[in-house]
């Protein structure tokens, strides 16, 4: 791991364990609040953290963001909103899925709606959440041929991650249902109903 200037505007700090740059980025943002200082943005990826500051507080954030690292509930997964999802089970990849993976229809269904996943980081499109945890049996590479449109509230999987299509786009992933649940609204405050550090599971519909 590594803690560097990204610039005279930024901190990056890089190398992280896959799920705990969500975590870590409500610890840096509460450290910096409680010490007033301004914070531009911060944002997760995979394995990193930026966080976008004024150039006077460059020292002042690389203190507070090395001290977050030795923060216990940075690491912590199971803090924060925990976000259920209905989903209907009616996906266009689900049999190949299953068929793919050995399985039946019905084990894919339970293994993705039993784990609990943790927004790591958004990106690819405005509210779209890679959501870290999905069933190591599950992980699946994207597919070869990516599809042209991916309806909006669609439920997919790739590679280590589950994720929900906010919006109609093109899309790669595969496809093991619908949900009805609006995930991004362009009228609210907050318009991406997930953000990183929540929590989400998914309920299976009949």
């Amino acid at each position: 791991m590594r803690v560097v200037k990204y610039g005279d505007c930024a901190l990056l700090i890089d190398g992280l364990t896959p799920g705990v740059a969500a975590a870590l980025r409500e610890v840096v943002l509460r450290r910096l609040h409680n010490d007033a200082v301004r914070v531009v943005d911060v944002v997760p990826a995979a394995t990193s953290l930026t966080v976008m500051h004024e150039p006077a507080d460059g020292d002042v954030v690389r203190h507070h963001a090395l001290a977050a690292l030795d923060d216990s509930l940075a690491f912590d997964a199971e803090r924060g909103v925990t976000v259920e999802i209905p989903v209907r089970y009616d996906g266009e990849d689900l049999p190949v899925v299953a068929t793919t993976l050995g399985c039946s229809v019905a084990e894919v269904i339970q293994l993705h709606s039993n784990a609990v996943y943790v927004v790591e980081f958004c990106g690819f499109a405005p509210g779209f959440a890679y959501l870290g945890g999905l069933d190591q049996r599950l992980h699946l590479p994207r597919r070869t041929s990516p599809r042209t449109r991916v309806p909006a509230g669609a439920v997919a999987i790739a590679s280590t991650y589950s994720a929900v299509y906010p919006r109609e786009s093109p899309g790669g992933w595969h496809l093991l249902g619908t949900t009805t649940m609006t995930l991004w609204d362009a009228t609210r405050d907050q318009p991406a109903r997930l953000q990183p550090g929540m929590r989400v599971r998914f309920r299976a519909m009949s």
